[in-house]
């Protein structure tokens, strides 16, 4: 008990955000997953889907090498209550078009953007206001507890839209979104304080050689450089699945809207598990480990079930091995960045982190729409039962897109094969917790 409360005590500002801005996230993302649905559904493409992903990645790819700069001088607080207000406004605007009868998807893209710019600025801010209210013993603790939250909300979010488009429409979706964002506002308003971290040398830089500084960090860690274009190549492999997947599962015999919310669910279940593991786990005797073994047991699993898959079972345990590991990932990574980056450089560094590690989102989301759209379901058409690729991933719609799964898991393994290879990235071993 007396533990309980030193840990509330010593965590008290962060239990605060990260429960409020969970369940504004929550609210956010039923309203992107009755979104996809709907686009989905309006115009049966897996590319203009995808655009709604490449549209809100790409300006925030751009921009993030920059927006570390602001991120440092300005107050985190007001950065993180203004982006969210814009957030807020927009999906106001997607509420109004839609309730006028007007919503056309470029208007998607186009507010999808807006908030991508805004998160330029929004994520380094609050990853930096993570660090500061926390301990640096309580870091991994804290890695452990958000992917906890993210996973509940990956479990939530297809439950509950699911359920509310079937028995009500997306207008109570979106309102109870805009009700989430009120209550995280208002909370981060009133009862959160986020100190400064002073750092004279950031108010004297500009915007470009805060840029560069945070650029130079990287040049001068290899290892920290090694790992976030590991993580690029995975987010490549990643983003083309996630633009295939839907594809795939609103299409196939046996899928649908309820099928794509169970499996869904599922993932958020398994990565709810992989959260709780991450938070008990002693710590490591190697965090470099640790991360290999849970992306090569991610990229060799998933795709491989879900190609082959063709019932909902097959495709929950595939999403049960590809994502039961990778909360683990993330808590390790994490501690080894805020270890490894002195706090007054962490909104610089993640910002640059930000555009190399995800700049291959956005070109991975384009290019599963395309080769879904334009190769593969195409490609599938011409071949005829009996055939071994018939065989072997169906025929039909949907057919098209297992294939692509396939190709992504061999890729994914490999990827992890030679990355695991680096001696820089094994040198981050070294360092002290």
């Amino acid at each position: 008990m007396n533990l309980l409360k030193t840990l509330i005590k010593d965590l008290h500002s962060f239990l605060i955000l990260w429960i409020t801005q969970s369940l504004s996230a929550l609210g956010s993302s039923m309203t992107n997953f009755a979104l996809i649905i709907w686009s989905y559904q309006q115009h049966g493409s897996a590319l203009q889907t995808a655009m709604l992903s490449v549209c809100s990645y790409l300006p925030y790819v751009i921009m993030s090498i920059f927006a570390g700069a602001l991120s440092d001088k300005w107050n985190k607080k007001i950065i993180m209550l203004v982006s969210d207000s814009f957030a807020a406004l927009c999906t106001i605007v997607v509420l109004l078009l839609l309730k006028t009868g007007s919503l056309e998807i470029w208007h998607l893209y186009c507010l999808n953007a807006l908030n991508g710019l805004m998160n330029t600025i929004q994520q380094p801010a609050s990853d930096v206001a993570i660090s500061i209210l926390t301990p640096k013993n309580h870091y991994q603790k804290v890695s452990g507890m958000r992917s906890f939250s993210n996973s509940l909300i990956s479990i939530m979010t297809p439950i509950i839209a699911t359920t509310l488009l079937t028995l009500t429409s997306m207008d109570l979706i979106i309102l109870l979104d805009l009700l989430t964002f009120g209550v995280a506002f208002v909370s981060l308003l009133c009862f959160i304080k986020i100190p400064t971290a002073h750092n004279e040398n950031v108010k004297k830089e500009s915007v470009l050689q805060s840029a560069k500084s945070g650029l130079n960090f990287l040049k001068h860690n290899r290892g920290i450089l090694n790992l976030i274009l590991f993580l690029a190549a995975i987010n490549f492999t990643a983003s083309v699945f996630n633009a295939t997947f839907p594809a795939m599962i609103l299409s196939r015999k046996g899928g649908g809207e309820v099928s794509l919310g169970i499996v869904n669910t599922v993932t958020g279940i398994a990565m709810l598990v992989g959260s709780v593991i991450a938070s008990i786990l002693p710590t490591p005797k190697s965090r470099v480990r640790m991360i290999c073994n849970s992306l090569l047991l991610s990229m060799s699993t998933e795709n491989f079930f879900l190609a082959f898959g063709s019932s909902v079972p097959v495709w929950c345990i595939g999403s049960v091995l590809g994502w039961i590991a990778i909360p683990i990932m993330n808590s390790n990574m994490d501690v080894i960045f805020r270890n490894y980056i002195p706090i007054e450089m962490q909104g610089r560094v993640y910002s640059a982190r930000n555009t190399l590690q995800f700049f291959t989102i956005p070109i991975g989301y384009f290019l599963g729409g395309v080769l879904v759209d334009k190769v593969f379901e195409p490609f599938m058409i011409y071949q005829q039962t009996g055939e071994v690729l018939a065989t072997l991933f169906g025929t039909g719609k949907g057919s098209g897109a297992a294939f692509l799964l396939f190709i992504l898991g061999i890729v994914g393994v490999l990827t992890c094969v030679i990355f695991r290879k680096n001696t820089d990235i094994w040198k981050l071993d070294r360092i002290t917790e």
